[in-house]
């Protein structure tokens, strides 16, 4: 009854419990009835009963299942009873509801997240009991890099299947990079028949010899997206798209060289990017680059409906634009001071160009060099610096750093995992993670919207080794985005490693591939990829 993840805030049992029948009916009222037929279809096929959905939510009867609002709550708030009337979960909104929900689902035990009734006469049961619950952040976020390693559709949808059990709420969208473009964008085609493939691949970290010499590649159609989007709203998540400039950018480079720095390099030579690092080939600072982006930019508005849109602006090299004329003689026209208030004006161009359009731009810590327009946030990857100086400079930041929520780090020392890059971040680094510094004033703390944890791809080659780097660190961190957890020193590891253990069965009915609590077995070690361990940041940001 108490092994919930993430925590719930306040906790009462009864003595009692539902149980569900082939009786038993799911009754929504009208702003929660995404959340009842949602409920309906996962019930269904795991316990076999015959669901049905309809009727006032006060009239469930004491073996159904009642969803609606409540003014009284807050955003994303809901109360969850269990007694001898039925089950009844309320909201302060839909999302409320839709998390009270995901709870119950819990409550019925780790089968419950199966497709198929392992038992069809097995007694389906919820304990009486109280739950009131709520979040601490409203951006409890995962970014996950499809650039560098293709996730198709249906990986995609996957994963917000798994957020939306963590109660997770924001799915940040890593659609470009130098490896790969995975967007399709119908004024500029050539991005994806182009951009999309690369014709090799490096295995491992950056300073492995091996290479996979076969293509690798993809991409969404807009049809794609706009289903992604669609599944996501229903779990209540927000999709952020980022389209990265003007680093990282090698694919685009590739597709349509004029918007590289043609007059430093022949940028018809290059192709999409197979290693990885920090790329120096970067944009043009051009009219025909804004234009060019501009257009892109239309067509990601139409598909993402989110209030943030992601723009990069990290691990920019400037070279190129040292030997640039072209670039020089931006920097003199405009007046700045040396390339880095080039990359300044770059971002704030598209900062002025979403806010007129009624968006707001987000970007990694690198955009706050040179001031950045009021309603501009913060992703602070560097560590937590960059958060700080944004909150105290008044811009909201989402607090992600690498050296605590990078899930493609190590999870332990030695050479024992799969490629053992990054510095070493266990499960319980993870849940003693706290997003908001301490030296931040209680003002100063509110700019902090929340946390994200980040999986870069460079070396997950599959949906298997994502679940590895993923899970179970993306439950602790969960419990840190959601629920009111004391200091870091002062969490219960203990008691979170002993809620996992009902966890760990939720998500084998789930099907992912987590890393067992007892560390790598032998067949999951690779050699010629696996060496010494690398200490430091991933392969590339």
């Amino acid at each position: 009854m108490t092994e919930l993840i993430p925590a719930p805030r306040s906790t009462v049992a009864g003595s009692g419990e539902v149980r569900l029948t082939r009786h038993s009916r799911i009754c929504a009222d009208t702003a929660t009835e995404g959340t009842a037929h949602w409920l309906c279809g996962v019930l269904r096929q795991s316990t076999g009963l015959p669901l049905r959905e309809g009727g006032h939510p006060d009239g469930a009867g004491g073996d159904g299942i009642g969803l609606r609002l409540d003014p009284g709550l807050g955003p994303e708030e809901y109360r969850l009873v269990s007694d001898p009337g039925g089950i009844l979960v309320e909201g302060g909104d839909a999302a409320g509801v839709f998390w009270g929900a995901q709870t119950l689902r819990q409550l019925l035990g780790p089968d419950a997240y199966r497709r198929a009734p392992l038992d069809r006469d097995r007694v389906w049961s919820v304990p009486y009991l109280r739950i009131e619950d709520g979040p601490r952040f409203r951006w409890r976020g995962l970014m996950l890099d499809v650039a560098r390693h293709f996730t198709p559709k249906e990986g995609v949808l996957r994963y917000l299947d798994l957020m939306a059990a963590h109660k997770l709420n924001v799915f940040h969208f890593h659609l470009t990079d130098d490896q790969g473009w995975r967007i399709e964008i119908e004024r500029h085609p050539r991005l994806t028949e182009i951009g999309s493939w690369r014709a090799r691949t490096k295995t491992g970290h950056r300073a492995s010899p091996l290479w996979e010499d076969k293509p690798h590649g993809g991409y969404y159609t807009q049809d794609d997206i706009r289903e992604i989007v669609a599944y996501a709203a229903e779990r209540h998540i927000a999709v952020v798209p980022e389209i990265d400039v003007p680093g990282h950018s090698q694919a685009a480079i590739a597709a349509y060289p004029e918007l590289g720095n043609t007059d430093v390099i022949d940028t018809t030579s290059l192709s999409v990017w197979d290693t990885w690092g920090i790329n120096p080939n970067v944009l043009a600072p051009t009219d025909n680059t804004l234009r060019f982006y501009e257009g892109v930019l239309e067509e990601v508005l139409r598909l993402f409906p989110s209030e943030f849109v992601h723009i990069g602006g990290d691990e920019c090299p400037k070279e190129q634009w040292r030997r640039s004329e072209t670039a020089q003689a931006r920097i003199r026209e405009l007046g700045l001071a040396d390339e880095d208030g080039l990359q300044s004006w770059f971002i704030g161009h598209f900062d002025a160009w979403l806010s007129a359009r009624g968006r707001r731009l987000i970007g990694w810590d690198e955009i706050l060099e040179g001031g950045l327009a009021k309603g501009a946030a913060v992703s602070s990857w560097r560590g937590y610096a960059g958060g700080i100086a944004a909150a105290r400079a008044g811009h909201d930041v989402v607090m992600c750093p690498e050296q605590q929520v990078y899930l493609d780090h190590r999870q332990a020392p030695g050479p024992e995992e799969p490629v053992p890059i990054g510095w070493v971040r266990t499960l319980e680094d993870v849940y003693r993670f706290e997003p908001v510094p301490p030296e931040l004033t209680p003002e100063e703390a509110c700019h902090v919207l929340g946390t994200q944890a980040n999986l870069w791809t460079e070396v997950m080659e599959d949906h298997a080794r994502v679940d590895y780097q993923a899970f179970p660190r993306l439950a602790a961190f969960a419990e840190v985005a959601w629920s009111a957890l004391p200091a870091p020193a002062e969490r219960d590891f203990a008691g979170f490693q002993r809620r996992m253990t009902a966890h760990y069965r939720r998500l084998d009915a789930l099907g992912v591939a987590y890393r067992p609590p007892t560390g790598p077995l032998p067949w999951q070690r690779r050699p010629g990829v696996v060496g010494r361990p690398i200490d430091g940041p991933p392969p590339s940001r």
